[in-house]
């Protein structure tokens, strides 16, 4: 079996770009805290917009250096694979902060905090396996891959949870409505690691 690092040998800026995205996803994690943690009316999104124009400048660079490179040590669709995938994490966090800003005040009394820690538990793990890939840590990028399922499928009975406990609670319907779609936002946070996860695990595969 030959070493991925052999591959990525002449793509050290390719590595870097990938780990600069994922860490770009954690970023956008930690400013939702920030602003769930402590609500205003009027919620400043400078730091989620920020998040990701670095982070789409990095998707395009990545783009613009895989039109200028004939070879690469792994196939350039699976490179701009990673990249795009790793690129819908900070805009759905983003997304939800728009949402949740528009609506702030009618959401007072609505715990988001358990699947922001689920989002957040992600977005470390898709960090760690851009690391172990360009250490050529296989079965470490095989591990983390398995733990982003398992939250996946607890983001999932989350979910149901969460609407039960919705569905059931005195909150008018408009707000109700609302807080559904953010949820669903934030439930998609995790499916987007997850997809991020499996991208990446099926590049390793494909050149184990």
């Amino acid at each position: 079996m030959f070493s991925i690092q052999q591959w990525f040998a002449k793509d050290d800026e390719f590595l870097a770009l990938l780990k600069e995205s994922a860490d770009a996803g954690r970023s956008s994690i930690q400013a939702l805290k920030a602003i769930l943690k402590n609500p205003t009316d009027q919620p400043s999104l400078e730091a989620f917009i920020d998040v990701r124009r670095k982070d789409k400048i990095i998707t395009v660079r990545i783009a613009e250096l895989l039109a200028r490179t004939s070879i690469t040590s792994l196939d350039p669709e699976d490179i701009e694979a990673i990249s795009n995938a790793l690129y819908k994490i900070p805009k759905t966090v983003e997304k939800f902060a728009e949402r949740h800003s528009a609506c702030g005040a009618m959401l007072r009394e609505v715990d988001f905090s358990r699947q922001v820690a689920l989002a957040e538990q992600c977005t470390d793990i898709v960090a760690t396996m851009i690391q172990a890939l360009e250490k050529s840590q296989f079965e470490e990028v095989n591990a983390t891959n398995q733990k982003l399922q398992i939250i996946e499928g607890d983001a999932d009975k989350l979910m149901l949870q969460l609407l039960q406990e919705l569905y059931k609670s005195a909150h008018p319907t408009l707000t109700i409505i609302i807080v559904k779609d953010l949820y669903e936002l934030l439930e998609k946070v995790v499916d987007r690691c997850r997809d991020v996860g499996n991208v990446v695990a099926n590049v390793v595969l494909k050149h184990s």
